[in-house]
């Protein structure tokens, strides 16, 4: 009967609606299961930008010397980044061509890297 007294009473001392890096530790389990969702759509989206990446790389690198362009647009679609972050997102890839033009991983890294998804 103290045991479980003792244990009610952690449990309680533990739901508080102060900020801690843990949340409240009666919803683990429920976070467990929404993160799992999450992770499963993220690897499903990025999955389907690195296959358009690895089909069009050459069309998105061109896309990218001159500004944009309809395959990088339909990278950023895929992905689902946002219209207004684009522009500027497409500016710093501009930045570091020379690390897409050799690395698809790194250009599927950048496109998802804004992403909604």
């Amino acid at each position: 009967m103290r045991r479980t007294a003792l244990f009610c009473l952690i449990l309680l001392a533990a739901c508080s609606n102060e900020a801690n890096h843990l949340g409240n530790p009666l919803s683990i389990p429920l976070r467990a299961v929404t993160n799992g969702f999450d992770n499963a759509a993220y690897m499903r989206t990025r999955g389907q930008v690195e296959l358009f990446v690895k089909t069009n790389h050459p069309a998105i690198i061109a896309d990218l010397e001159a500004g944009g362009g309809p395959n990088l647009t339909r990278a950023f679609d895929i992905a689902e980044a946002p219209e207004a972050v684009r522009s500027a997102h497409t500016l710093q890839m501009q930045s570091d061509l020379e690390i897409y033009r050799q690395n698809l991983g790194a250009t599927v890294v950048a496109i998802m890297v804004v992403s909604d998804a």
